[in-house]
């Protein structure tokens, strides 16, 4: 299975409650839910625990782009790994020295997944990232992260980042749907998961919208490896 799907409650829900719905909707079908700043802000730490309970899925994911010293980013690591999650996502450019080696060694003692973003989905990381994306990549490899986050969008970006990073990093790759990319296209270049968020969850049958997005994904990547 290569779906995550990303939860982010729309403004003027109560974020639990919708987060609970919808994965029960969704009978744990993808390979793992995604939890964003937007509910854990809302809700907070015991908001996130509830909602992590009633996953059973390989990644659960707290999305908390933490770009920090080590220290600051540790201590907001340890307070989610409290809620159950399993994997974090740190941004890449903060470095090893003083922040993501120190990350990491909490990760590693926690038994939580760390996962770099090297680049991001949107039009202005293009103008900014695409001139450090390499160093990212280094980071990524120095550090011995699980995996990167990069871009569904910019296929070329995934394709340069397997390239480079071979088989032993995980590529998670957000922008699918409502960002442009299409089911299928960043697995294409090589990416193990695609993150999908609103062509799922603002779906009016979620389930269906994810079974349609698990079969146009096999279709695309069969097509595209002529199998």
């Amino acid at each position: 299975m290569s779906l995550i799907v990303a939860l982010d409650p729309p403004e003027g829900v109560e974020g639990v409650r919708w987060c609970i719905s919808l994965i029960d909707r969704l009978d744990n079908v993808p390979a793992g839910f995604k939890v964003g700043l937007p509910l854990i802000v809302r809700e907070g730490v015991k908001g996130l625990r509830e909602v992590v309970s009633v996953m059973n899925t390989e990644l659960v994911i707290a999305d908390l782009k933490l770009a920090d010293i080590g220290y600051v980013m540790s201590l907001v690591t340890r307070a989610v790994a409290e809620a159950g999650v399993n994997t974090v996502i740190a941004h890449a450019f903060t470095g090893t020295e003083g922040a993501l080696e120190e990350l990491l060694r909490v990760c590693n003692e926690l038994g939580i997944k760390l996962v770099l973003v090297a680049f991001m989905s949107h039009l202005g990381a293009a103008k900014v990232m695409k001139k450090v994306f390499m160093d990212l990549l280094d980071v990524v490899k120095e550090i011995n992260a699980w995996g990167a986050v990069l871009p569904a969008t910019i296929p070329e970006v995934v394709r340069e980042g397997r390239r480079y990073l071979g088989t032993a990093f995980k590529i998670l790759s957000p922008g699918v749907g409502a960002q442009g990319a299409e089911p299928g296209d960043a697995l294409c270049a090589g990416a193990d998961y695609e993150i999908i968020g609103r062509l799922i969850t603002r779906a009016e049958n979620p389930l269906e919208a994810t079974f349609n997005v698990i079969r146009k994904q096999g279709e695309r990547v069969r097509a595209c490896r002529g199998t």
